[in-house]
């Protein structure tokens, strides 16, 4: 017998609105706060990925295993948090995941070889693992305003978390590659404490969830195939972030980190502000296509005139638009489609979309070359044409997408209606 029971939620499929954004409880800010702090790690080696290449005498491949490392143990750890979250509880799992990042974030920084450095973001990744997973499924669960605001502000910290680590990593850079790592430990320990303060004691509730789990909710199709486009769209993100600092030669350490600061700025406010305008003018499944066939555009232009410094700059920036606009409504339309609780839908996406940012940075960079025989275009037209492939199957499965999320937002609305019912009777 099938245990795939869809949670009741009025708002479950409802278009993101930006009203009741800031009405939240302590909880979801605090959760927020970790997790904003949680994606610094991501954009905050980008300033630095030079500088350590030059420092430990590492080729921009190797360099590259940094973020492969982090991406793909936090891509496969995301199949285990629901089985651990479900036995500890999600609190537990939460703070456990902020140990590991202030472990291993203050031992890359101790490291004095690559292979450390990228040993020590594998322990990180895992660490990320354990917290995202949970931390999304619980201010899904604990936020004001239904799934939808949820998801606007998961997305908002994400974006001011990745705007605000190449800044961190620019400015603590200067001094020592090894500041930005050091930083991210001390902030972390503040979540951490904030976490096990705000946060309300979480004990285990509902069935014990299995690794086998995910798969099954993979069984979906829908749920396949937004998964599927969000590895190859995530292989197109990280190939921005990988590849734009070794494509700006020129560009120092601060100077790479305003660059990403602009980038990731740009993606915090279209997450927020301009997702739900855009989702609300031409729908999920239209939306998403739109946005992908603009990022690969941008790849595409990036990857023409990939030795022209003022146009990678204007197309890294740019990109953050597009990436914070699609982040919002795939993760929106995953929570949409799933046939599954939502911690279980949670793990097989988030499974997906780092898989897809474990892949992106070693390729990228492997096709970039060691100096002096670099192929600065190459990263970028390989990043385009995966961003073009998910872009295709998505197309393919856009009218049972849009379908899919038209039966639930139907099934919600009759949901509410009963429950008003109900109400009205009593």
């Amino acid at each position: 017998m099938s245990t795939q029971v869809r949670p009741s939620d009025p708002s479950h499929d409802t278009p993101v609105e930006s009203g009741a954004f800031f009405s939240q409880p302590r909880a979801v800010w605090a959760v927020a706060f970790a997790w904003l702090i949680a994606f610094m790690g991501i954009g905050l080696v980008d300033p630095i990925l030079k500088s350590i290449a030059v420092q430990l005498d590492a080729t921009p491949s190797q360099v590259s295993l940094m973020f492969t490392s982090y991406m793909a143990i936090m891509g496969v750890a995301m199949l285990v948090t629901g089985v651990i979250s479900s036995r500890i509880g999600a609190k537990r799992t939460l703070l456990s995941g902020l140990v590991l990042i202030i472990v291993f974030a203050a031992l890359a920084g101790s490291s004095n070889s690559v292979g450390a450095v990228v040993g020590f973001r594998a322990g990180w990744g895992l660490g990320n693992a354990l917290f995202v997973a949970t931390a999304l499924a619980t201010i899904v669960m604990s936020a004001s305003g239904g799934t939808a605001q949820a998801i606007i502000l998961f997305e908002a910290a994400l974006g001011v978390g990745i705007a605000s680590g190449p800044l961190v990593g620019g400015v603590l850079g200067e001094h020592s590659w090894r500041a930005p790592f050091y930083g991210v430990s001390c902030l972390m320990l503040v979540a951490l404490v904030a976490t096990a303060f705000f946060l309300p004691a979480t004990p285990p509730t509902g069935r014990r969830t299995s690794l086998a789990d995910p798969f099954r909710a993979l069984r979906h199709k829908p749920l396949l195939l937004m998964a599927l486009t969000a590895v190859f769209y995530n292989i197109g993100f990280f190939t921005i972030l990988a590849a734009g600092p070794f494509a700006l030669p020129e560009a120092g350490i601060i100077q790479i980190g305003w660059i990403y600061f602009g980038w990731g700025l740009l993606l915090a406010l279209v997450s927020v502000f301009v997702a739900p305008v855009v989702q609300r003018a031409i729908g999920t499944v239209p939306a998403i296509l739109l946005t992908l066939t603009l990022f690969g555009l941008d790849l595409a232009v990036m990857a023409m005139y990939a030795d022209h410094a003022v146009v990678v700059t204007t197309g890294i920036v740019l990109s953050g638009a597009f990436i914070g606009n699609n982040n919002t409504l795939i993760t929106e339309a995953v929570m949409g489609v799933a046939p599954v609780e939502r911690p279980v839908a949670s793990a097989a996406y988030s499974f997906a979309r780092f898989c897809g940012g474990a892949i992106g940075p070693y390729v990228a960079l492997k096709l970039f070359g060691t100096p002096p025989d670099v192929h600065v275009h190459a990263p970028f037209w390989f990043g385009a044409a995966m961003v073009g492939i998910g872009l295709v199957i998505l197309a393919c499965g856009a009218r049972l997408l849009t379908r899919t999320l038209e039966q639930h937002r139907d099934e919600s609305r009759l949901d509410e209606a009963e429950a008003i019912l109900v109400g009205d009777l009593d």
